[in-house]
């Protein structure tokens, strides 16, 4: 998926670098949790493999295309048909319901029938059935956060990448959050990459790696 991938910025004229010759292989339906202190890179790695940002060298596969070799509507097509993400700062639209931001992936992809019912089921599970009308304003964080899972869960991608996706939440709500992750890892052999800090997260995962310093480690 990622062959010797470097991700460096420049800043006041000096090069920072952020993740330096990174290689990683992940087999489909296998889930991976990347762990390492604040600041190793593993945000950014997340979003390289996701495709929504850019390399400085190297090269990286998802779903069998180079990313290199795809604009960004290409980019845009392959996300949507094959990717799920959960982003540390939820990234809902705030004009739109719970159910509405939801329903979105679907909708988008010209599955309109199936759009409502899935929303409100999934968001029955993760216990916001009675929140469907809510715009996030009206939400607290841990349940913007159980609607952007929803929303990565609705169209059951090939490959979920998700980003401390139980930072925000309570331990209950967390074992919901963990469980459905690998009921759908189980269930649809979805490929989870994970982000955590969350001991029972990393747990579950078949396999750790650790970022130190940019440097992708076994763990």
């Amino acid at each position: 998926m990622a062959r010797q991938v470097d991700k460096w910025v420049v800043s006041a004229g000096e090069r920072l670098d952020i993740l330096t010759g990174v290689d990683l292989a992940i087999k489909p339906g296998e889930s991976v949790g990347i762990v390492g202190t604040s600041g190793s890179g593993k945000s950014t790695l997340l979003g390289l493999l996701a495709g929504l940002d850019r390399p400085s060298a190297g090269e990286i596969e998802l779903a069998g295309c180079r990313l290199s070799q795809l604009d960004e509507d290409g980019l845009a097509r392959l996300r949507a048909r094959h990717v799920g993400f959960v982003f540390q700062s939820f990234q809902l639209l705030p004009s739109f319901t719970a159910l509405e931001n939801v329903m979105l992936p679907l909708e988008l992809g010209g599955r309109l029938d199936e759009a409502r019912d899935r929303a409100r089921g999934l968001l029955a599970r993760v216990g916001l059935q009675h929140r469907l009308g809510h715009y996030p304003r009206q939400l607290s964080g841990g349940e913007q956060q159980r609607v952007a899972l929803a929303r990565a869960f609705v169209t059951v991608p090939d490959i979920l990448f998700a980003d401390e996706p139980t930072g925000n939440l309570d331990d209950r709500t967390s074992q919901t959050i963990i469980d459905m992750l690998f009921d759908l890892n189980r269930e649809h052999r979805t490929t989870l990459v994970l982000v955590t800090h969350d001991a029972r997260l990393a747990s579950r995962c078949d396999r750790l790696l650790r970022l130190e310093a940019g440097r992708m480690l076994e763990s």
